[in-house]
Formats: structure tokens, C-alpha cells, sequence
């Protein structure tokens, strides 16, 4: 039995509560931030709002974050080459070192199918990135916009129905089967003059030597890949067969059989870019094949220098889509006193302001603008 006084108890309670709730904090560092959102009787301005971001707390935070070590790679990429860093020696001016920071852009098929792909086409347009790497679906979804259109859908939709009317659903786009067949008959006739390329001059395809053809053919200015082949910005895809186009190779491969696809020679290609790479900056939406072959290029040279990430995915699964920066860094893919940022977002959501708020306000504050203006 408790032999404790009621007065006493009465007393000494509260102060237990006291010392076990109100404990006392240590002071934080000089300076720390303090949490503020943006004040909306200052009017409607979005890039007041979007730089309140970094001040706002959670995914708004790294946003912010975000933004500046977007600004880092920028104001790394307009510093002049050194004579001594010019790349005099290389050929392959897909390949060859543009500016003192090399930025890699990474994204997965659904960002060419949705209207994210106008931000990207931007980025390339007008040389923003120097090298892209993507899935087969964000190669082909950008040649059938040009030859048909995506439609906007519903999430909801009857699968069953839906195959049975011969339209395919992507989230909650629309794609009509029909643009395939418009994709193969316009593809098919490029495949055979490869394959005639290959037999008669000996050339050697490559997944980035095939979408610079596709990007030439293609001869469409809302093209990203029209874009990247006549600025000589190289694009990586090495699993190119998993989707339509490999459907498309695979028909060829009865049809008018012996074109061989060569993935060492692009691996050589990514991997020496980063080597040759002053600065690498890394920004990579989604996850899968396009993020590690990124960063394992990035490991090449003992890591990038600034990476921002953005995915939905999380790390408790032990996924490489998943992984927090910190981990790559573990791997040396991000060097150790970098200052990573992932935004845990819907890419249609963020990526596009993210976009607006770094290159799109940096090329149109420019009074230089590039040779690639429309």
C-alpha cells in the first residue's frame, strides 16, 4: 500500500508532471530558420510563394533545397572553361565537355506521356542539360505524340472495356492502340535503312546512335529527341527494347532480320562523360534503370558534385528507386561533402515549377540566348 501523504502527493505530483512535460530545451544554433509560409495579403506572386517554400516545412522545404542546388549547377555551368579543360581531343561531339558542369537528366516513360514532356523538351531546346538518360517508353512516347495524340482519361476506367475498344491507359491518360500502328508504320521503313547501313558501311547502333536517327527523322520541333540530335546531347536508353520500339525491333527481326543493337559501346560513352566531367550535377525524376545508371556513371569519377532527386518511392524496401541520397554517397555516387536533396512528390506536381523556378528563369533573365530559339 502507498504510504505517501495526500498533502504531499498533491504537491510533488505536479512537479513530476512538470519536469517529465515542461522539459527545459538547449538552445539552437544561431541562425536556424524559423518556420514562416508566404503571406497572401502581399498579392499573387508565385516566385515570392515559391521561395517561401524552403521556409514552410516538409516537402516545401526540399523544394526549396531543391531550387538552390539547381542554382549551384547553374552558376557552376556559366563559369568559362579553362584552357586547360577545353576538350580539344575529342571527337564525338555528342560526348565531348561543354561546360565546367555536366548536368545529367534522368526521367521514366510516363514523364514523356504526360505534359511534363514540354518542360523537358525546353531543357533541351536550348541546351540546358548535356546528357539524358530514359526507359524505351520515354523515347517512343515522344515520336507517337508527334505522329498522334495522348488523351487526358480518367484513373478510374474499366480496364476490360478498354482493351476491348483498343485503347491502352496510362494512369490516367489515354493512348489509342492505333498511334502504335501509326508508330510502326513510321518506324519500320528507319529499321530497314539501319539495317542497310549496318550490312554496307559497317556501322555499329548503339540505343543513342538509334535516337539521334529517330530525333533526325523525325524532323518535329515539339520533339524532345528532335531537339537533342541537332544539339548533339546524347541520349541513353539501355533497356531500348523493353516496350514499343522493342515490339517494333522484334516484328523487324522477322520481317528483315540481322540488325544488331550494341549497348558496351553507349555504356562507354555515359561512364566517359562523367569522367571527363569538371562539375556533374544529377537531376533525376523517378526511379528504376534511369536513376542508378546515372549515378553509377556519377561513381566513375567518385561521385556527383550536386544531385536532386524526385520520386514517390521510399527506402524501406531496400529499392534503389527508393534510396535517399546518403545512400548513394555510401556507394560514392555522391561525393561525401555534397549537399543532396530529394523531393518526396509527384513529378507532375513539382517538376515543372521546380523548371520554372531555376532554368526558365535563368535562360529568360538572359540577354544571350541560344542558337536553338524558336
Amino acid at each position: 500500500m502507498n504510504n505517501v501523504n495526500e498533502n504531499d502527493t498533491k504537491d510533488k505530483v505536479p512537479q513530476l508532471v512538470k519536469d517529465a512535460v515542461l522539459v527545459h530545451s538547449s538552445p539552437l544554433p544561431s541562425g536556424t530558420p524559423t518556420v514562416k509560409g508566404y503571406d497572401w495579403n502581399r498579392g499573387i506572386n508565385y516566385h515570392a510563394l515559391f521561395e517561401s517554400y524552403k521556409h514552410s516545412g516538409f516537402q516545401a522545404t526540399n523544394f526549396g533545397l531543391a531550387v538552390n542546388e539547381i542554382k549551384r549547377m547553374l552558376l557552376a555551368r556559366n563559369i568559362p572553361l579553362k584552357e586547360d579543360q577545353i576538350d580539344e581531343l575529342e571527337d564525338d561531339e555528342f560526348i565531348k565537355r561543354k561546360s565546367p558542369c555536366t548536368i545529367f537528366l534522368g526521367y521514366t516513360s510516363n514523364m514523356s506521356s504526360c505534359g511534363v514532356r514540354e518542360t523537358i523538351r525546353f531543357l533541351v531546346q536550348h541546351k540546358m542539360v548535356d546528357c539524358i538518360v530514359t526507359t524505351a517508353g520515354g523515347i517512343e512516347e515522344d515520336f507517337i505524340k508527334c505522329l498522334a495524340p495522348t488523351y487526358i482519361g480518367d484513373f478510374h476506367l474499366d480496364g476490360k472495356h478498354l482493351r476491348e475498344i483498343g485503347i491502352n491507359r496510362i494512369g490516367n491518360l489515354l493512348v489509342p492502340n492505333d498511334n502504335y500502328c501509326i508508330f510502326e508504320d513510321w518506324v519500320m521503313p528507319i529499321l530497314d535503312a539501319m539495317l542497310t547501313e549496318q550490312k554496307e558501311q559497317g556501322t555499329l547502333w548503339t540505343p543513342s546512335k538509334i535516337i539521334t536517327r529517330l530525333g533526325e527523322e523525325i524532323n518535329n520541333e515539339e520533339s524532345i529527341y528532335y531537339w537533342a540530335a541537332k544539339n548533339k546531347i546524347p541520349v541513353f536508353s539501355p533497356a531500348l527494347t523493353d516496350g514499343s520500339l522493342g515490339d517494333m525491333m522484334y516484328f523487324h527481326s522477322f520481317r528483315n532480320p540481322g540488325l544488331v543493337v550494341d549497348i558496351i559501346s553507349d555504356l562507354k560513352r555515359l561512364n566517359t562523360m562523367a569522367m571527363k566531367a569538371v562539375n556533374s550535377g544529377m537531376i533525376i525524376v523517378g526511379g528504376g534503370v534511369v536513376k542508378h545508371h546515372i549515378c553509377n556513371a556519377n561513381l566513375m569519377r567518385n561521385g556527383a558534385d550536386y544531385a536532386v532527386f524526385i520520386n514517390t518511392s521510399s527506402e524501406f524496401d531496400g529499392s534503389d528507386s527508393g534510396a535517399r541520397p546518403d545512400e548513394a554517397i555510401s556507394w560514392g555516387k555522391i561525393r561525401k561533402d555534397a549537399a543532396p536533396v530529394k523531393i518526396y512528390a509527384e513529378a507532375t506536381l513539382v517538376f515543372p515549377l521546380l523548371v520554372g523556378e531555376t532554368f526558365a528563369r535563368h535562360y529568360h533573365s538572359s540577354k544571350e540566348k541560344t542558337v536553338s530559339d524558336v
